[in-house]
């Protein structure tokens, strides 16, 4: 129902500004639209009552179906009228010859809007005709109840940021529920080097039990005692190019960063494999794993050598896991997941609502330990569960408990069924713009990293995100729907940096197969797979081709399709774009264009009228068509590893809506820059000898920017009227400047906007003489910066920032130089209040500088020190006793960048004093080591 809801209030915005605009509407068709509007808040308000209602029957959803189905099609039908008749909008420049040809060409479109407005009106008329059959049916069989008020909970803006309750919840499902272990069983089950052949251990249960948490746990504690390590995913319908690919970087960044993954198929990649791990000890985790046919072509790849590597899988199926290990190995090689036991299971479920394992308040202990009993020690429906009662960071009232008690089933066990039961009054929780936001992620196949940013986008660019008021900012709205599908637990963030932001999402499988079949069953997304293909008997709107097989493209119109992602394997079954009419997300990230056959032209791209958002990223085109200029919607386009693109077409100063371009690094622009006033983020911009017009003539007109991510290259005279164009962009929250050859000491002139979070100034030439004085007074979440020489002051200055959150502070003069080199002096008790990480590179740093109070809740700590410095004992800069650490107490990590001089034996003493240190804090932190060698002048 909601979903019918979400459909109409678009409708219902434009046709509103139907009327405004359009001055020129007959009589008799302005009537029309009046009453045709009418109709439609009418129903808006019926959907939305009858949504209050979980899981409403058949007659309620056919019916709120045939709505949506209706505000579509006029959506389309306005969206066609109001492109024909304003046309293009580019104003008339240049010489009397232009401005002449400009005059004829609006003259031109007066005399021809009678054809639109008769099309319009006959749009009109059908859309009444079946509103009013469609109010006459909801009267007759009298479709929504009374219902009362706040049966749906929350609202779009709860979600704002993730839930400070989620890092430690995931902390603790890896460290502390059930998970330590069995975890050092199999880290003990994969340790026998006197084996023959790299060691194979198979994890093995259903959906929701914590495979993945628990093969992820052995990885992240032994992987740094191999020699090279990669984790993948395999899913249901493995794309082995891709995962052989993944394995490849994973396990050097380097080598294959650049690597064209376009021209090498899976046997290529699997020798290349084979020849990298023939003579190392490797780990490697093959994650989800559905048949044994997947893992006999995968384990090809891997050597048979005797230098005690090992292999991780993970599998629902004992037969999988049987296949996967080796037929001379004994039974121990299969590890069985297990429910968690009743003192777990209350660890995590407290520890998700309250923030701490140590139990909750008497009046819902007997709730809680009733719906645990029906999650069945399963630790994904009790995540779910717990998510649910602590909504928007808030613990709901002791009836609502209740109230979710008797509304989910008698038990987990092995029934998914029962499981799906529970994700599925979660997912009836969801208000309703969140349920169109989260069945729009079964367009993305199994254990696919879906872009935080990439996501939002598409969901602006589908009308999902709204304003709230008038100075709300789409993209911060989206964001907030984003944060809050985490913190209810419906998807799983991935790389939540030290701003507390998640880069990207993972849907599990199990909230996969549901949200799958929800959006089957509401016709919302269709999609075409060699193994599984959804379809129905309506419009197909939004089409997901997953493979290259399509099963239904032979029968299937496409010509009512909003939305078209396709994913690489699907690159031979691509249609042509000249089959869309109203397509208003085009996705191809990933798939190599250049493998498709003529009939996929992307000049037919200027046909698609209606389109907002265009990936192009990682297809390898080498241009984009001029065609593009006519895409007077759009708001994204991403060409980010296109791979080819030397310079944009002139005609992508027309797009006067786009908000987002993410380009190439080696990508030029053209004059025009200025023209896209709408622009709020831009990335890749490169800055050269060749773009004095950028610099003195059109950045400064971006004044709507947020994000800019730059390359500041060699220039003569641009580094001052860069300066003077960036303090222009007063809404910057984001500035990321590469300098390399530019002079970035100017940075330290910036006026900075108020509103700044995030600066980065990196690259050879980005080093500043000075910490600006802007600094201090900003709202930075993130600062890294190179700076000549750390004054004493710098720290303090740091410490006092009361929002930052990560700090990479580098000093760029010679570390091993002891003229003026004078101990930093200790910060104050209550500094760094928010920082989760933290580096102190290129000068004299230890522990003793932040005394108890300061960085309360640092998870990761780098620094410098110099083994001189420490390993006679006195006379240094700082002494042993500096690199005591117990007094941080949230430490978890702690990376040391030890220089020295002459023989090893200083690293060796101040490397068993580092790990006396790290013993002796209460978390242990893990401690990295790294010896540079130097010579001191």
């Amino acid at each position: 129902m909601e979903l019918a809801a979400g459909a109409v209030s678009p409708l219902l915005r434009k046709l509103g500004e139907l009327l405004v605009g359009e001055l020129t509407l007959e009589q008799r068709v302005r009537k029309d639209v009046v009453s045709l509007k009418t109709e439609m808040e009418w129903m808006d308000e019926a959907l939305r009552k009858v949504a209050k209602v979980d899981q409403p029957d058949e007659q309620d959803t056919h019916w709120a179906r045939e709505v949506r189905e209706l505000s579509y099609d006029m959506e389309d039908a306005v969206d066609a009228f109001m492109l024909r008749v304003t046309g293009d909008t580019e104003p008339a420049r240049g010489d009397l010859k232009c401005r002449v040809q400009e005059f004829l060409k609006k003259t031109g479109r007066l005399f021809g809007k009678g054809k639109e407005l008769h099309q319009i009106a006959g749009a009109v008329e059908d859309a009444k005709r079946l509103s009013n059959q469609l109010r006459e049916c909801s009267q007759k069989y009298k479709i929504w109840p009374e219902v009362k008020d706040g049966g749906g909970t929350g609202s779009g803006t709860g979600g704002d940021s993730i839930d400070p309750r989620l890092t430690a919840m995931f902390r603790e499902v890896t460290e502390l529920v059930g998970v330590n272990g069995s975890r050092d069983e199999l880290i003990e089950r994969i340790s026998d080097r006197s084996k023959k052949h790299a060691q194979t251990v198979s994890i093995v249960g259903f959906g929701g039990l914590g495979k993945t948490t628990l093969a992820k746990a052995v990885y992240d504690t032994v992987k740094d005692q191999f020699v090279c390590a990669a984790f993948v995913s395999v899913s249901r319908s493995p794309d082995f190019t891709r995962i052989f690919k993944k394995i490849l970087f994973q396990l050097d960044k380097e080598q294959y960063a650049h690597f064209d993954e376009a021209v090498w198929d899976a046997m290529q990649l699997i020798n290349e494999l084979k020849g990298f791990l023939q003579n190392k000890r490797f780990l490697i985790v093959i994650d989800d794993i559905w048949d044994a046919e997947a893992w006999d072509f995968i384990k090809n790849a891997f050597p048979k050598n005797y230098l005690g590597s090992a292999l991780i899988t993970t599998t629902r199926k004992h037969d999988v896991a049987k296949a996967c290990c080796p037929s001379t190995d004994d039974h121990n090689k299969i590890y069985k997941m297990m429910t968690l036991s009743e003192s777990d299971s209350q660890r995590l479920f407290y520890m998700r609502i309250f923030g701490h394992r140590n139990g909750c308040s008497p009046e819902l202990e007997q709730v809680s330990t009733d719906i645990l009993k029906k999650c069945g020690g399963v630790p994904l429906a009790i995540i779910s569960i717990a998510s649910l009662l602590a909504s928007h960071q808030q613990i709901k009232a002791k009836d609502q408990w209740y109230t979710v008690l008797n509304s989910i089933g008698h038990g987990l066990g092995d029934n998914v069924k029962n499981m799906r039961e529970i994700l599925s009054y979660s997912y009836y929780d969801l208000p309703f713009h969140l349920k169109a936001c989260l069945l729009y992620l079964s367009i993305f196949s199994e254990d696919h990293d879906i872009g935080r940013d990439r996501l939002i986008w598409r969901w602006i660019a589908e009308g999902f995100v709204q304003h709230e008021n008038n100075n709300d900012n789409l993209y911060e709205v989206g964001e907030s729907y984003f944060n809050e599908l985490i913190n209810r637990s419906m998807v799983e963030p991935v790389g939540i940096d030290f701003e507390g932001r998640a880069q990207s999402c993972r849907v599990h499988d199990i909230v996969l197969d549901l949200i799958r079949s929800l959006s089957t069953k509401e016709n919302f997304v269709t999609i075409w797979d060699d193994t599984e293909t959804t379809s129905s008997k309506f419009k197909v709107r939004r089409l997901s081709l997953q493979n290259s097989s399509a099963p239904g493209s032979a029968t299937t119109t496409l010509l009512q399709v909003r939305s078209f992602t396709a994913f690489s394997p699907a690159v031979d079954s691509m249609p042509s774009l000249s089959q869309f009419q109203v397509l208003r997300v085009l996705d191809l990230e990933g798939c190599a264009l250049k493998k498709c056959g003529d009939h996929f032209n992307l000049k037919h791209v200027g046909n698609l009228s209606q389109l907002r958002y265009l990936g192009l990223r990682r297809t390898y085109i080498h241009e984009l068509p001029v065609e593009i200029g006519k895409l007077q919607f759009l708001q994204t386009l991403d060409i980010r590893g296109a791979h080819g693109i030397q310079k944009l077409p002139q005609t992508i100063s027309r797009l006067r809506k786009l908000m987002c371009l993410h380009l190439d690094w080696d990508t030029k622009l053209p004059k025009g820059l200025s023209n896209l006033t709408s622009l709020e983020e831009l990335t890749g911009l490169r800055i050269g000898q060749d773009s004095a017009h950028i610099v003195r003539e059109e950045l400064s007109h971006l004044t709507g920017l947020r994000v800019l991510k730059m390359s500041w290259e060699k220039d003569t005279d641009l580094g001052e009227d860069l300066v003077k164009s960036l303090g222009n962009l007063r809404e910057i929250q984001s500035l990321d400047v590469y300098v390399n050859g530019g002079r970035g000491d100017l940075i330290r002139t910036w006026a900075s906007p108020p509103g700044l979070r995030r600066f980065l100034s990196r690259g050879p030439t980005s080093e500043l003489s000075t910490l600006p004085a802007w600094v201090s007074s900003s709202s930075l979440t993130s600062l890294d910066v190179w700076v000549r020489r750390v004054r004493r002051d710098d720290l303090q200055a740091l410490g006092a920032l009361p929002a930052l959150r990560g700090l990479r502070l580098r000093a760029a003069g010679r570390f091993n130089d002891d003229r003026g080199t004078e101990r930093l002096p200790a910060v104050r008790a209550g500094a760094f209040p928010c920082v989760r990480a933290c580096a102190f590179l290129h000068f004299v740093t230890a522990p003793s500088m932040f005394p108890g109070g300061a960085m309360p809740v640092a998870r990761q700590l780098e620094f410098s020190v110099r083994a001189w410095d420490l390993a006679g004992g006195s006379g240094g800069l700082i002494g042993l006793d500096d690199l005591r650490m117990e007094h941080l107490p949230s430490l978890e990590e702690i990376k040391v960048d030890l220089w020295y001089s002459g023989g090893g034996d200083q690293v060796e003493i101040v490397a068993a004093v580092l790990r006396r240190a790290a013993d002796g804090h209460p978390n242990h932190p893990t401690l990295r080591i790294t010896a540079t060698p130097c010579y001191r002048y």
